[in-house]
């Protein structure tokens, strides 16, 4: 499996994760509704902006199988909100099904950080759903909570969870320890 930081090229590759992962991680928990009409052709022009605007300060990074198809990926950037004190921000990471369990997140995640590190970031911050399984995922990497708040997905109200790393270095060699 290799990791590289992705193109415009790879938008196409990366809607489809994104909206296949929703509809695996988040079905029982996100209205079927709704995730079905997630369609990956209206997530290719955002990824295709997001990769041709903010590629250096916002990366993201894919993971590709032998087939060259992409299977996973990593977002990247500054921390959004200003309500924190983190300057990082892990937008998401996302992969597909039958590729989760084999440490990919964690390779994609190094990527990012290797990134940001070289960008003089210090902290980082990840929102995740409350419900999500993920979370132990962040939590397993030591994370401090650093907050809640309600967001609206369909129309139904979730709890997200703030976790924040204030070390970016000492995350990296956590990641590399778990590797």
């Amino acid at each position: 499996m290799q990791i590289r930081k992705a193109t415009k090229d790879d938008a196409s590759g990366i809607a489809k994760v994104h909206v296949r992962s929703w509809q695996e991680t988040y079905q029982g928990m996100v209205s079927q509704d709704y995730l079905d009409s997630l369609k990956m052709e209206d997530r290719e022009p955002l990824w295709e902006k997001s990769l041709s605007e903010s590629a250096d300060t916002s990366p993201v990074f894919v993971a590709v199988n032998s087939e060259e198809e992409i299977v996973g990926f990593a977002s990247f950037g500054k921390e959004r909100s200003g309500n924190f004190k983190a300057d990082g921000e892990l937008y998401a990471i996302y992969i597909l099904k039958e590729y989760q369990r084999g440490k990919l997140g964690l390779r994609l995640l190094k990527a990012g950080l290797n990134d940001l590190l070289k960008q003089d970031y210090n902290s980082m911050l990840v929102w995740v759903l409350a419900d999500n399984e993920s979370r132990k995922f962040y939590e397993s990497l030591h994370p401090k909570k650093a907050g809640e708040e309600v967001v609206k997905i369909a129309g139904k109200e979730y709890i997200e969870v703030a976790y924040i790393w204030k070390d970016l270095n000492m995350l990296h060699q956590t990641t590399i320890e778990k590797m």
